[in-house]
């Protein structure tokens, strides 16, 4: 079994049930998380507390969760942030986001480095390596706000741009809350610096509602707080629903079996992509897990309304980082990466997509291999992504329009689109869960770097605008996150 720099209290927990050590602090410290978020909402609330208050709270128990998970490895993640605010208060606001993503991107990679090739490659599970990846996205993310606020002229900025600008370098204790409060410190998701300070402050409902109140006048400024006991309680059955899977399911579909010598050379070409299509929907209810308890524990603390649905419901998504149902049904590569780590797109959109002056799309594609650590199958997976986002974006502009004319045409067309899209998911995150170079090469052998050449010859044969193209409306995601076809 796995051992853990962390604490060891919970070792008879972890020698019961047969999870590694690290894997039961992480979710021993969830579930800590998630009643200390109820608590912080209902006794520290911004009402009866200052700002100030519930920030060194919110500091205090997000040091002791990372102290407790991974021991003296937490003075990485404290080395990291105190790091990059050294940059944000001392560095030129012309030049505070790149400085800031270089020193972070560049000591998270020492970091994944020395664990990757010098204490554990090969292995994938919880290390502390994990709430650097969240850390950097976040003083990223706030460099380069304080640069759009403090540095450009507003006729310069995009319109999201320009409304999560910050316009003063922050103090030493909300940087410190924003990176290590207890709610995120773990596994995320990355929140806008904005919207965090003001639910500190307790405002993030109050200004999230503030276009319905302006609009209807029909009592919002009289109606209490809306609880999130419901939403709360909907998503930890969910990742109950998750835990039970990964325990019936994933554990009898293990990854490592697609690249197995026997079973490569037995089994036929279908049978080989079946098992890859079943192992591949076994393993990302850890993931589904992981993320929605994250999202239950901001919202146990009254942090993620986004707004109203249609219904006229509080919606509870600002910071939800996956859409299950959109994942299991998408019928496109791109509709599947929308719901998919959600936050982390944002970050990469907000970073990099809509900031670089060309090759916007292969660069996005990099920067999030360079993220997620030194493994070389993540790089197999990101480089892989590239010509596959191409090619499903020039099919779908080629041929959807012959398929809208009828009912059964459509539904023909989504079926047709989602066993593609779930197939070529597949094959392209493969490597991403077998890490190492060889079995990558072995895997893709064994598939005849099928979609590698489809997604090539689509690129190279298919006009990239057809006659009589025209570009889908834009659709608004209900986290405010517009989508691009």
């Amino acid at each position: 079994m796995d051992k853990t720099t962390g604490c060891t209290w919970l070792s008879p927990v972890s020698d019961r049930v047969g999870v590694p050590l690290d894997q039961v602090n992480f979710i021993a410290s969830q579930v800590f998380g998630l009643a200390l978020a109820f608590w912080f909402r209902l006794f520290l609330s911004p009402q009866r507390f200052t700002a100030e208050v519930r920030h060194a709270v919110a500091v205090i128990f997000g040091a002791a969760i990372v102290i407790f998970c991974f021991g003296w490895y937490a003075v990485h993640v404290f080395v990291l942030v105190l790091g990059c605010y050294a940059v944000l208060i001392s560095a030129s606001v012309h030049n505070i986001h790149r400085y800031t993503l270089i020193a972070s991107l560049g000591y998270l990679t020492l970091c994944q480095v020395s664990r990757a090739f010098i204490f554990d490659y090969g292995v994938l599970s919880t290390d502390f390596s994990g709430p650097l990846m969240m850390i950097t996205q976040k003083v990223t993310t706030l460099a380069f706000q304080v640069h759009d606020g403090m540095s450009r002229k507003q006729e310069e900025l995009k319109d999201d741009q320009r409304r999560l600008a910050v316009h003063s370098r922050p103090s030493l204790l909300e940087y410190l809350s924003y990176n290590i409060n207890f709610l995120s410190i773990l596994v995320g998701p990355c929140c806008i610096y904005k919207d965090y300070i003001e639910f500190i402050k307790g405002l993030h409902v109050q200004n999230r509602l503030k276009r319905v109140r302006d609009s209807q006048q029909n009592g919002w400024d009289k109606m209490p707080e809306p609880s999130p006991v419901r939403t709360v309680i909907n998503k930890l059955l969910v990742c109950v629903c998750c835990l039970l899977w990964f325990f019936i399911i994933t554990k009898a579909f293990p990854i490592t079996y697609n690249v197995d010598p026997r079973f490569v050379s037995e089994a036929s070409f279908v049978s080989r992509l079946a098992y890859a299509l079943i192992s591949i929907q076994a393993a990302r209810p850890k993931f589904y897990f992981a993320w929605t308890l994250a999202d239950a524990v901001h919202n146990a603390a009254g942090f993620g309304v986004s707004g109203v649905n249609e219904r006229g419901e509080v919606s509870w998504d600002l910071v939800s980082n996956v859409h299950i149902w959109e994942i299991e049904t998408a019928t496109s590569f791109k509709s599947f990466l929308n719901n998919w780590n959600i936050q982390t797109a944002l970050w990469l959109k907000s970073v990099c997509y809509d900031r670089a002056t060309c090759y916007r799309m292969p660069l996005t594609f990099v920067l999030s291999a360079i993220w997620h650590g030194v493994y070389p199958g993540y790089y197999f997976t990101f480089i892989t992504a590239i010509p596959i986002t191409l090619a499903a974006r020039t099919v779908r502009r080629n041929f959807r329009q012959y398929f809208l004319s009828s009912r059964k045409l459509k539904i023909f067309y989504d079926v047709v689109t989602w066993a593609a899209t779930q197939l070529t998911i597949c094959y392209t995150v493969m490597p991403f869960l077998l890490l190492a170079v060889e079995p990558t090469l072995q895997y893709y052998r064994s598939m005849y770097f099928h979609v590698h050449l489809i997604s090539i010859l689509a690129v190279l044969l298919l006009p990239s605008k057809p006659r009589g193209f025209k570009p889908e409306r834009l659709e608004r995601h209900s986290n405010n996150n517009v989508k691009e076809d």
